[in-house]
């Protein structure tokens, strides 16, 4: 075999491991931890593609999340405010941290900020007007994917502003980031990094994902192709607005599983919460009246029901 047979097959090898992962993922949506423990023991491989022992992460992801519901309770009974940015490259894993984050959460209290392009009226607003009006109030968080540092990353390197209006971001963010922190927000800024074999890997991981290709989109494929200008970019942004008020904190993305602990574990270390006392659900009497009886409903407002006690549902079934 070639050299370049045997490190394609390589590739090939390693993307179809990180698909593998992609289960445990799902896992982490379904399953609490009775069954999780039951499901684990059934299985024969215990390790991920990077050698983490897979019942350590549920377990260890598990209790990281109660804490975030103990934080979430603390943040709503003592009305403060939180944010939190999510910066990196394409395919780095800030969504797959966000999503843990928020999996077990009252999205009426933690929410998720991703804002689109700016449409032609924002462009020509205070460039940091359209994430203002997504700043929390009291009792709230509020977890950025991807920030007002858009632009001095993707809007710099491809070009979507000029070098002028760069300069004036670099002298404006301390100032506007010091505002928010004096007014009460508690702001974190996190960095996530990752190699450049393993931005290539998830990209063609993605790309042969029928349920991921729609990630990759012409932009991401054209970060690829800039990679350095990326970097150049990114090594001056973390310079000049690295500050004491707001520092910026680096994820070692690499391991995504890994990333997710690490930062979910710093993230909670930063904040001085404590565990708010609830009063006990006492669940009220069922009032029934007398006289009352439930009408029934037309069968044609029924969604029908194609998969009782079916063990196998072909495409004929009409899907």
């Amino acid at each position: 075999m070639t050299a370049k047979g045997s490190k394609d097959n390589e590739a090939d090898r390693r993307i179809e491991a990180e698909i593998a992962d992609t289960f445990d993922e799902e896992l982490e949506l379904e399953i609490d931890d009775e069954r999780l423990e039951k499901l684990l023991d059934e299985s024969e491989e215990q390790r991920d593609s990077h050698g983490m022992d897979r019942r350590f992460y549920f377990k260890e992801l598990f209790r990281l999340q109660k804490e975030l519901v103990t934080l979430q309770d603390w943040v709503m009974a003592s009305k403060e405010k939180v944010v939190v940015l999510f910066e990196g490259r394409d395919a780095a894993g800030k969504g797959g941290v966000i999503k843990r984050i928020m999996q077990r959460l009252n999205p009426r209290i933690c929410r998720v900020a991703a804002l689109p392009a700016p449409s032609e009226r924002e462009r020509t607003q205070w460039y940091f007007q359209r994430y203002a009006a997504h700043l929390p109030a009291g009792g709230e968080i509020v977890l950025f994917d991807r920030s007002w540092y858009n632009r001095a990353g993707v809007e710099r390197v491809m070009g979507f502003c000029t070098e002028t209006e760069v300069e004036e971001f670099f002298r404006s963010v301390p100032e506007f980031e010091k505002m928010l922190i004096r007014s009460g927000i508690r702001l974190f800024k996190y960095w996530f990094s990752i190699t450049d074999e393993a931005q290539d890997l998830r990209f063609r991981m993605r790309a042969r994902d029928p349920i991921k290709q729609w990630k990759l989109s012409p932009m991401d494929l054209e970060s690829r192709r800039r990679w350095e200008e990326y970097t150049k970019a990114k090594e001056e942004m973390l310079a000049r607005t690295h500050i004491p008020e707001a520092p910026w904190y680096i994820v070692e993305a690499v391991d995504k599983k890994k990333a997710r602990l690490n930062c979910i574990r710093h993230l909670l270390s930063l904040i001085p919460y404590r565990e708010v006392k609830r009063e006990p659900v006492a669940l009220p009497e069922r009032e029934r009246k007398q006289g009352y009886s439930r009408r029934p409903l037309p069968k044609e407002m029924y969604v029908p029901d194609v998969y009782r006690g079916t063990p196998e549902v072909t495409s004929s079934s009409g899907c």
